[in-house]
């Protein structure tokens, strides 16, 4: 619940969780779950083909509020830790 937009649109219930390797950081997979979770994945998706790692997808801008600075919360776990979770 810590997201703006997820508040506004009442969705109080998901999570994105991003699998990235532990030696290169390469992003290899993603689960989301909640709402509008198909707008989500593209950007993750999108990475995996060009072979993003999760710092690529946490240095990426993400508007505010949306639902994709989410996404971002996640890449940064999956390194250094997330801001606002």
């Amino acid at each position: 619940m810590p997201n703006g937009r997820a508040k506004a649109l009442g969705a109080k219930e998901g999570f994105v969780k991003i699998l990235a390797d532990a030696r290169t950081d390469r992003l290899l997979g993603a689960t989301i779950i909640g709402q509008r979770a198909g707008d989500m994945i593209a950007e993750l998706v999108l990475g995996m083909e060009f072979q993003a790692s999760a710092e690529d997808v946490a240095r990426t801008i993400h508007a505010h509020p949306t639902l994709a600075e989410i996404v971002k919360e996640a890449a940064l776990a999956a390194g250094e830790g997330a801001l606002h979770v």
